[in-house]
């Protein structure tokens, strides 16, 4: 990786992070008050999606098939493109322990700095997690490999 890939990655973390801490979503509360649909609802979270949704999307359409990115040779994409089980499996226990526990994993990670040990707790299942489903996949999933956004258009 590049002195400009790492710059890049930083920068980009720092905005994302920044962004979720400006939108409140490193707080547990909220999201939990977004899925309280039948109590004290907080609709913040859909203009946090909408904004997501809506950047991503102009991205898509108009940035990934017509260039390339600032400091690279092309965009990455996932290789994975169908709907299958182990991926309705893992948004089913994604979106439980988000529920649950009131963390994604962007959120938890810059919620680490605030220095509390559920937010640690959190996070060190998550990568204990990742880890156990790298390790029951084994050397065999090359298909999940990344591709670049030319191999798609």
């Amino acid at each position: 990786m590049t002195v400009r890939g790492i710059l890049a990655g930083l920068m980009t973390g720092f905005l994302f992070g920044l962004g979720l801490c400006l939108s409140g979503m490193t707080s547990p509360a909220v999201v939990q008050g977004f899925l309280d649909i039948g109590g004290a609802w907080n609709p913040a979270l859909v203009f946090v999606m909408a904004g997501g949704v809506a950047v991503t999307f102009l991205g898509y359409h108009f940035l990934v098939p017509k260039s390339r990115p600032l400091w690279g040779s092309a965009y990455v994409l996932p290789a994975a493109t169908r709907i299958d089980t182990p991926l309705l499996a893992g948004a089913a226990i994604f979106g439980v322990g988000w529920g649950l526990a009131g963390y994604c994993p962007g959120p938890a990670v810059v919620s680490l700095a605030s220095g509390r040990p559920s937010v640690f707790v959190f996070v060190l299942s998550m990568a204990a997690g990742m880890i156990l489903v790298r390790w029951m996949r084994g050397p065999s999933r090359a298909s999940m490999a990344p591709r670049a956004a030319e191999d798609n258009i």
